[in-house]
């Protein structure tokens, strides 16, 4: 091969990557457009719940997430990944238009399990369907630096959705929401209009010498491909989570104990959304230079820190620990993101992602629930201090497999392109 046409095949793959991504940095920006989403804690107290009842909320959506995870993931194989997430995203904006018309705490129960069962079947789904795509059009090399902009796209609106979020809440609670909820109807337009339809039976990453690695169920591709690392990546990943999410959530809480205003305290929170949407723009380089192996423990010990230095009470120590140490999670998210891509084969992919995060959205309700339990017990900055022994944990579950080198992926089904590199 000449080096023009390598160089031709190369700005092909580039090409084809652009065209990939170009409306799913679209959809990115819509679906983020939540402006409900840096305040939505405040909105619950203000409708007479307590910090229990909003821990409550937040872990029943999550678990109920986790269990809708398996059937969602299932379909979204069966009938098509862009209509699993069309399905997710309609469900959410109804829920979202339901809780600005109600006050009653049950009434609020059921409409975040509904909001939980739309996260499950847009999750797993996205992700399975833009890296699919990637694979129908031998680009996933490319796949890192795609969801890194994926990331920021997404993040950064939120941070900007939250800021706007802010000061719409100054005129009512029904904008906020309702801004939100067409947002998310205007993402389901740009993926029925721009987003090629995948569903697992295309089986994009089976080459002709993978025909013996098919299988029937999700299940037994699942046990096929779990080695001791990667399940033991998908805990600690999950315990990350579990502690990155409520950690941002709950700061409103404790931001506010310390005295903290509403105002200052949306544009903090929209400031770390920020940080943690330009943050992930490093993640090709930190995979390229450290890895994900080495990137983990050092996500895990900055939450431990950021939760640590929370405890002090101070109000801006709490935002200069948030601001400079929440967006580097963020890296080892787009990394853990791609290594399970990695491990797992296209017939089965939004199924496998699926079951991946019913154990993520089981661990992020439980933190919920155990963090909103100790902010009341102990009090808002007490209970982040004694909180950050669950990201120390995973560190310690990371360690094995740091020192012992262990194999995380496996060489079956690997994508054309992969396997040529």
């Amino acid at each position: 091969m000449t080096t023009t046409e390598a160089l031709d095949g190369s700005a092909a793959v580039d090409d084809a990557a652009r065209s990939v991504a170009r409306p799913f940095y679209v959809y990115a920006v819509l679906a983020n457009s939540l402006f409900q989403r840096g305040v939505f804690v405040l909105f619950l107290y203000e409708r007479g719940f307590s910090a229990g009842q909003v821990a409550l909320l937040q872990t029943l959506i999550y678990l109920v997430s986790g269990l809708a995870e398996l059937p969602t993931g299932v379909i979204a194989d069966r009938i098509g990944r862009r209509a699993s997430i069309v399905i997710g995203q309609v469900l959410i904006a109804g829920c979202l238009l339901g809780q600005v018309t109600s006050s009653n705490y049950w009434v609020f129960l059921a409409l975040f399990m509904g909001q939980g069962v739309g996260m499950a079947c847009v999750s797993g789904s996205d992700t399975a369907l833009l890296y699919d795509l990637l694979v129908r059009r031998g680009a996933t090399a490319g796949y890192v630096k795609i969801k890194s902009r994926f990331t920021m796209l997404g993040t950064v609106t939120s941070g900007v959705a939250i800021v706007l979020g802010g000061q719409l809440q100054q005129f009512s609670w029904g904008i906020v929401y309702l801004g939100s909820a067409s947002c998310l109807v205007l993402a389901v337009v740009v993926l029925m209009s721009r987003v090629p339809e995948i569903r697992g039976a295309d089986a994009v990453d089976e080459q002709d010498g993978a025909e013996k690695h098919r299988d029937a169920t999700a299940w037994r591709a699942m046990l096929r491909v779990a080695t001791p690392a990667l399940v033991t990546l998908v805990v600690v990943s999950g315990l990350m989570h579990a502690t990155l999410t409520p950690y941002i959530i709950f700061t409103q809480k404790t931001l506010s104990d310390q005295g903290a205003g509403t105002a200052l305290v949306s544009v903090v929170i929209s400031a770390g959304f920020f940080v943690g949407g330009l943050v992930p723009l490093l993640s090709d380089r930190a995979n390229r230079r450290i890895g994900y192996r080495i990137v983990i423990p050092v996500s895990l010990v900055t939450l431990a820190v950021a939760l640590g230095l929370s405890g002090l009470g101070l109000v801006w120590v709490t935002i200069a620990a948030f601001l400079v140490l929440v967006g580097i999670p963020e890296i080892t998210a787009v990394l853990v993101d791609n290594v399970l891509n990695e491990a797992v084969p296209s017939r089965h992919r939004a199924s496998l992602l699926s079951m991946i995060a019913f154990v993520e959205s089981v661990l992020i309700g439980t933190g919920y629930l155990v963090l909103g339990t100790l902010m009341d017990g102990l009090g808002s900055s007490v209970g982040m201090a004694t909180y950050a022994a669950v990201p120390l944990l995973a560190c310690l579950l990371w360690l094995p497999v740091l020192f012992r080198g262990a194999r995380v992926t496996t060489e079956i089904e690997k994508p054309a392109d992969q396997k040529a590199s």
